[in-house]
């Protein structure tokens, strides 16, 4: 039996109006509202997905805990802390002035502790996503589309990685209906760790799945870059010395060659007289050899010949011994200078490759990374106590711990409550949405029971767990091993 809603208006024809969002369905008996998350069973209103909690003794194989924990509730509001009650499942606050949803108590470590559990409607929430690839998927700034419609843009690369800001306020109200709609039925998608296809103005088509290997267009990749260009020099310098006398480590951004650098200055290498184009950096650093794209070192080159120009006659000679390399390895090529100083490519030498194989061992596999990004704000809080400002400030002051879904989250500085958490630490199908259209994700505010009285928290709501589980509609599962337990002392430091 799934859980009532606090606040139902009944009209005609049997239709029940859910007031869990702003949209405020009318909804016949057997069919569901516009978000799929509450149905009309028989002139109630249920909530169709179940509520999750984290069972942490399932975690070490024990067997699942009955839900009468041990007997009735003797009254008392701190219980045990082997399970959180996570916000997945739980319902919203709307409209807004209610308590949340659940506010349970655990005893942790002898301290009395209380979570404060709530599904948030976010219309002000995106992601940022990460794809592990040197390959260059569209310039900065570039709208990145689902469908023909806008649903973010290109944002500033990392360090072998690609960027992309997607959602938020503007692409979710901001525009036409059709791209509200798109933009968060993408965003849901991807929180769930469902594959999205997007298509970047001017860049490529990529598939995106949290947690999986971007796919580029139409190709999947496997690895990211070990550094750039001049990072590969120093990290494999000694590993090149006495067995080649230049190399040149291809990268869309800084290109090294290693006779110039400061790591083969002090190997000894000998001056090679070999001319790179692109503009000149620091010594053995070189910028835009080429345009991005999806050749070697994420630029627009096949062949790497086209990024040197003619070897100076009074330093280099013939029989030097070159190694072109890209900063995966995928791309390699190795040359022998002939009598007029020309590059000819010739089989790599058995003691060589293995510098090319271990280029291709420090790459860490590709993935893509799909950070969810909202704001808490006032109506969210409203339901944790009735003076919301004193809730940021206990998160500020580290007094209280935010978690989504039972999962770790990295609060911003700044005002308000602004955080971001990593989809797949998130239970299965976390995310939900609302048609207006926005976002709805677990938030969790964890604190002492008595820094929650003296917040001015609804005091009167406060429950234990065991209250909570002896629910039929509860799912009890299993804690992420790879993550703190959100109870633990680690977790709240």
């Amino acid at each position: 039996m799934a859980e009532e809603s606090t606040i139902t208006a009944r009209a005609e024809d049997d239709k029940i109006r859910c007031d869990a969002c702003p949209v405020m369905c009318y909804i016949r008996p057997g069919l569901t509202g516009a978000c799929d998350r509450y149905a009309n069973r028989d002139g109630e209103l249920i909530r169709v997905d179940p509520h999750i909690v984290l069972d942490r003794t399932l975690a070490q194989g024990g067997k699942v805990v009955p839900f009468d924990r041990g007997g009735d509730w003797d009254g008392r509001l701190v219980a045990g802390g082997e399970a959180f009650v996570t916000a997945v499942g739980s319902g919203t606050t709307y409209p807004d002035y209610k308590p949340a949803p659940f506010i349970v108590s655990a005893e942790v470590n002898g301290v009395d502790m209380v979570t404060v559990v709530t599904e948030g409607i976010f219309s002000y929430a995106g992601a940022k996503v990460k794809i592990d690839t040197d390959r260059f998927i569209g310039p900065e700034q570039a709208a990145v589309r689902v469908d023909g419609e806008a649903v973010g843009h290109v944002t500033t690369s990392e360090y072998g990685s690609q960027m992309l800001s997607l959602g938020g306020v503007h692409h979710l109200t901001g525009g036409s209906k059709k791209e509200g709609r798109v933009t968060c039925e993408a965003l849901l998608e991807l929180c769930n760790g469902k594959a999205v296809e997007l298509a970047i103005d001017g860049g490529a088509t990529l598939v995106v799945q949290a947690g999986k290997a971007p796919i580029v267009n139409g190709a999947a990749e496997a690895r990211m870059r070990v550094g750039c260009g001049s990072a590969t020099i120093g990290m494999f310098a000694k590993q090149w010395h006495g067995k080649v006398d230049e190399v040149v480590v291809v990268d869309d951004h800084i290109t090294g060659v290693l006779s110039e650098h400061q790591a083969g200055k002090l190997l000894g290498i000998r001056d090679t007289g070999i001319r790179m184009k692109g503009r000149r950096s620091t010594p053995g650093r070189y910028f835009q050899v080429a345009e991005p794209g999806l050749g070697w070192g994420g630029t627009n080159i096949s062949d790497p010949l086209s990024i040197l120009g003619a070897f100076d006659a009074k330093l280099a000679w013939p029989g030097l011994r070159l190694l072109l390399v890209s900063t995966t390895g995928e791309h390699y090529g190795y040359y022998v200078l002939d009598e007029h100083l020309v590059p000819v490519e010739t089989e790599v030498p058995a003691d060589l490759y293995p510098s090319v194989e271990r280029i291709r061992e420090n790459c860490e596999p590709a993935l893509s990374s799909v950070l969810f990004m909202a704001g808490a704000g006032g109506s969210l809080r409203a339901g944790v106590t009735e003076n919301p400002v004193r809730l940021t400030r206990s998160v500020k002051d580290s007094i209280t711990r935010v978690t989504c879904g039972g999962a770790p989250v990295y609060v911003w500085p700044g005002g308000g409550i602004t955080f971001m958490v990593d989809v797949t630490h998130v239970p299965e199908n976390g995310f939900g949405y609302v048609p207006t259209p926005a976002l709805v994700a677990p938030i969790e505010f964890t604190l002492p029971l008595a820094a929650y009285e003296a917040l001015g928290g609804h005091m009167d709501h406060v429950r234990p767990a065991a209250s909570v589980i002896e629910r039929e509609a509860v799912r009890e599962m299993a804690p992420f091993s790879d993550i703190p337990w959100p109870l633990s002392a680690r977790s709240q430091g």
